[in-house]
């Protein structure tokens, strides 16, 4: 079938299956496009809470299909693709964390939302890139073990001016694929132009930036902001979505900023998904109601 084709077929299918797609905005852009909201982890986390559908179709990595599953319990969740996971998510294991819970007893553990729901379940809290300074804030006074992103706790000790306890771990996408080489090559190709920057990007790309926020606060800064043109460094299949959400703007990305896993999702394997019911998203009840605690703190503090 042709995407068109797909696309209307997916649409037949969703209201047969009383379901709902929520597609990370990561996603190619047919698959964005077929979706009934698109987002962020923190968006997409709030939006599965509202879910007043059955079925819920997740486009995105395994992690947040887990979320949905953790915060919908009662909600069939589907990944269209099997081997759609998070390396990111996969540098830490619940076994490290409560490692460094026997060599830290008195600190808070905030996990980023890309992990596993079994690393969850041995957090304190959750949070986002949207949200990472808020919840990290709220612990004032305590001790913070932040995890997996080595480059996101980096940014917040230096913006809030506090200690955090590192992890080895970091976006392949914003750690390596997002050089300070290539980020220059775009600065001297449209010069005098905003710079917009994820904080999984490590500190010497950040500091080319003049602006540091999440994949949603991107949305907002190009939107209000009176540039007409902006270089955005982030995962490059955001650009659709910017383009959507303000088509006047013009934004320039490294193309080669790529995130396989989040493309393995295409419109055949959602049609797929939504015929066969696969690939269903499970969480055992005892690790799901202690990464329920997490995630729902993290909403909380929002």
């Amino acid at each position: 079938m042709t995407h068109e084709e797909l696309a209307k077929a997916i649409i037949k299918l969703k209201k047969e299956r009383n379901a709902i797609i929520l597609a990370h905005s990561y996603q190619r852009p047919e698959v964005q496009d077929i979706a009934d909201f698109q987002g962020d982890s923190l968006g997409l986390s709030q939006r599965a809470v509202a879910v007043k559908e059955d079925v819920i179709v997740f486009c995105g990595v395994h992690f947040m299909a887990e979320s949905a599953a953790i915060l919908s319990p009662q909600k069939t969740v589907l990944i269209p693709e099997y081997r759609a996971g998070c390396p990111l998510a996969d540098m830490a294991t619940p076994e490290q964390v409560l490692k460094m819970r026997e060599r830290y007893p008195d600190a808070v553990v905030i996990s980023y939302v890309n992990t596993s729901a079994a690393v969850k379940a041995e957090s304190d809290c959750c949070c986002t890139s949207s949200n990472a300074l808020k919840v990290i804030e709220h612990y004032k006074d305590k001790q913070i073990i932040y995890l997996p992103d080595q480059n996101l706790a980096k940014y917040a000790m230096k913006k809030l001016n506090r200690k955090i306890i590192l992890w080895d771990g970091y976006c392949f996408v914003h750690h390596k694929k997002i050089t300070r080489e290539k980020v220059e090559e775009l600065i001297e190709a449209h010069p005098g132009i905003p710079v917009i920057a994820h904080p999984e990007c490590p500190p010497e790309i950040l500091e080319l930036a003049d602006h540091i926020t999440s994949t949603s606060g991107m949305i907002i800064y190009v939107k209000q902001s009176p540039e007409s043109e902006f270089i955005v460094l982030t995962e490059s299949g955001h650009k659709h979505r910017i383009k959507q959400e303000a088509p006047e703007k013009k934004c320039y990305f490294i193309e080669q900023a790529v995130c396989a896993s989040m493309k393995l999702i295409t419109l055949e394997s959602v049609y797929n998904s939504l015929k066969n019911m696969q690939y269903l998203v499970t969480v055992t009840e005892d690790i799901r109601l202690r990464a329920k605690k997490a995630l729902e703190k993290m909403l909380e503090i929002v």
